[in-house]
């Protein structure tokens, strides 16, 4: 008898270890994990995502290309807010109703996920709610980044800052900072700068001429000179972009 208790306590544990074990080897929870399972859908560029004063009915996370965050004012004119890149999530926002209209800068790819059902696992998961709200804390900063930009930076400066901004949002990801993507349009920067389209050419020619920046075809330049751009924006470079070797592509004149 005793040996058979002994056999059952053994097995007991051996089966506690093995759950505990099976436990600890699961990936903690993440925001990203809980679109995995969501199915992919495609945007082709300039289709919406969201309309402004919709019913907020999804959360969205972004797995591929770039949107834009934009607001029509009352008398016609857009405000673009933001653009989102890969990662980013939209649709969050407590409100009954989508704040923002969303719209695909280049062809896209996102996942779904019903918004009840997201806020269901929030709620559910300790190890969540602090992702979501660092998420927010960051969409907070980058606010109060655009409301200085638009408040305190003359043209030259705003263009320079979000040349910056893109090219931090390269080195996050892994990639050449000094080599960066601009799927949007001449039209879509001005509207995010508060500036006009003819001075965001104005200033993209300037920047050019004078070698700090090179264009690689329409969506794409090599930052030649970070030290003059960090400069030139009133920033601090506090990601060392300007210690990254920048390549050297051939000549192209800034595309029109």
């Amino acid at each position: 008898m005793h040996s058979e208790a002994s056999l059952a306590r053994a097995d007991r544990l051996n089966r506690d270890r093995n759950r505990f074990m099976a436990i600890a080897a699961q990936p903690a929870p993440s925001l990203a994990g809980i679109f995995r399972k969501q199915p992919v859908e495609t945007f082709a560029r300039g289709e919406t995502v969201v309309w402004e004063g919709d019913a907020a009915a999804s959360v969205f996370e972004v797995i591929e290309g770039v949107l834009r965050v934009c607001r029509l004012l009352s008398d016609g004119r857009r405000v673009i807010t933001g653009f989102l890149y890969p990662g980013d999530l939209t649709g969050v926002s407590l409100q009954n109703h989508y704040l923002y209209t969303v719209e695909a800068v280049s062809r896209a790819r996102l996942r779904r996920f019903a918004r009840q059902r997201f806020q269901e696992e929030i709620n559910r998961s300790p190890a969540l709610r602090p992702q979501l709200f660092a998420r927010l804390c960051d969409e907070m900063a980058a606010a109060q980044d655009q409301m200085v930009l638009l408040a305190r930076k003359n043209a030259e400066e705003r263009v320079c800052s979000m040349l910056l901004a893109i090219a931090r949002r390269m080195r996050s990801a892994g990639r050449p900072a000094t080599l960066i993507e601009l799927p949007m349009t001449r039209l879509d920067m001005a509207d995010y700068l508060g500036l006009t389209l003819e001075t965001v050419s104005r200033t993209m020619t300037s920047l050019a001429s004078r070698g700090i920046i090179t264009a690689n075809g329409r969506h794409s330049l090599t930052i030649r000179r970070p030290e003059a751009l960090v400069l030139m924006a009133g920033e601090c470079d506090n990601d060392n972009i300007c210690h990254i070797e920048t390549p050297h592509p051939p000549h192209a004149a800034w595309p029109n």
